[in-house]
């Protein structure tokens, strides 16, 4: 389990992220759409999770819209942006601020992805939300990349993500 803080007081995530170099959790998640998505869906491109806890939280925009401004951009990448918000926030969100290079997805009919990522908060308020987390998957499928932000009302460290992408 991880020890991340929110706002300096610490919470607990179920696990840890998975291994660099390990393979993806297959998983399905439901688009903005309410039709559910697999990760076999984006075979043969590089994929960012981009994980957190609440589109509608400062950080978590900020994470949504940076991505869809410097990630789309790279070629045979997409960016899946996973929270356990309901797809009409989702669909909400993007739609008011034009977004339309990332991919938003609800794990509110699969808590299993939170649970086999690691990255769902078992202790403090956000309890059962999950944390700030990025992870990049190549082509082949493997995890290449994987950053547990420390402090939830932190940023990512984008440029470290970015810089990986651009080497794929």
């Amino acid at each position: 389990m991880a020890q991340i803080t929110l706002h300096g007081n610490i919470i607990e995530t179920v696990g840890e992220l998975p291994a660099i170099n390990s393979q993806p959790f297959p998983f399905t998640l439901t688009k903005t759409d309410l039709y559910d998505c697999d990760l076999s869906e984006f075979a043969g491109k590089n994929i960012v999770l981009n994980i957190f806890p609440s589109i509608d939280t400062p950080v978590c925009a900020a994470s949504v819209r940076r991505f869809n401004k410097e990630a789309a951009d790279l070629k045979d990448t997409v960016v899946l942006c996973i929270s356990a918000d309901l797809p009409f926030a989702h669909q909400r969100f993007c739609e008011v601020e034009g977004l339309k290079n990332v991919i938003p997805l609800s794990v509110f009919r699969s808590p299993e992805f939170g649970n086999q990522y690691g990255v769902t908060i078992k202790s403090g308020v956000l309890r059962g939300l999950l944390s700030r987390a990025i992870l990049i998957i190549d082509k082949s499928p493997k995890i290449v990349y994987t950053e547990q932000v420390p402090e939830i009302s932190q940023d990512p460290d984008y440029k470290a993500a970015l810089n990986v992408l651009k080497q794929l």
